[in-house]
């Protein structure tokens, strides 16, 4: 078995994804720290979307819910850095938070406590609209300095290659890819582009045979299969 992480781990779920999509993730992980050192942003569908529907604040919703957990963690493990592992577009939520830099009127200081962040198939590089609100703010405000209190791991699988010319799997990847990045006929993991997730700065890995989605019978990032892959950088 891989070395085991010892530091408290926060999961932070990805756009349009809810906390119990995670449960499995979290007991795949307990194989290699207790439980209680893992907690997962509890988080809802209409935190991403709003009600009314308000998706440009998605990202001030679900960091005031990160932070929440943080506290929890906080208190549990004082003396310890917290690892977060975020997926996909819970990864530039977690980056926009760890700035502490205002983000559309919010504001959060609690990244001291933070020692990691994972992220898995974030695409710190896009061209969709919501999205890129997050990414261009990174861009403004992420320096150098930022990785000497927090490193980051961005974490990536080439499992697919997009195509129009192929099966529908491989027609469906090229239009995913496509929206994120403005070109299909690139490697990602179903729904985001390899490229896309390079984020400098950062160690960016690549990893195969993980898909994006947390559904049912796949081998996504969160299952015991993915997480054997990417545990090494925790």
């Amino acid at each position: 078995m891989t070395q085991a992480p010892r530091n408290p781990v926060v999961i932070l779920p990805g756009v349009l994804f809810w906390d119990q999509l995670y449960t499995g993730m979290k007991k795949a992980l307990s194989a290699y720290l207790p439980e209680s050192m893992i907690e997962i942003v509890p988080i809802t569908i209409v935190d991403w979307t709003g009600f009314p529907p308000s998706p440009e604040r998605s990202t001030n919703r679900v960091m005031a819910a990160l932070d929440r957990t943080l506290a929890v963690m906080q208190k549990r493990f004082p003396d310890e850095k917290i690892t977060i592992v975020a997926h996909s577009g819970g990864g530039t939520v977690a980056l926009v938070y760890l700035l502490e830099q205002e983000f559309q009127g919010d504001v959060y200081h609690r990244g001291s406590s933070v020692g990691r962040l994972v992220a898995l198939g974030t695409p710190f590089e896009t061209i969709e609209h919501f999205a890129k609100i997050k990414t261009d703010f990174i861009n403004t405000h992420l320096t150098p300095g930022f990785f000497n209190r927090c490193s980051v791991v961005s974490i990536v699988s080439d499992k697919y290659t997009g195509a129009l010319d192929k099966g529908i799997v491989e027609r469906m990847c090229y239009m995913f890819y496509k929206n994120v990045s403005g070109r299909g006929n690139i490697a990602g993991d179903g729904i985001v582009p390899v490229k896309s997730c390079f984020l400098k700065g950062a160690e960016n890995v690549t990893i195969s045979g993980v898909e994006h989605l947390p559904t049912p019978h796949t081998r996504w990032y969160g299952t015991q299969e993915g997480i054997e892959q990417w545990i090494g950088w925790m």
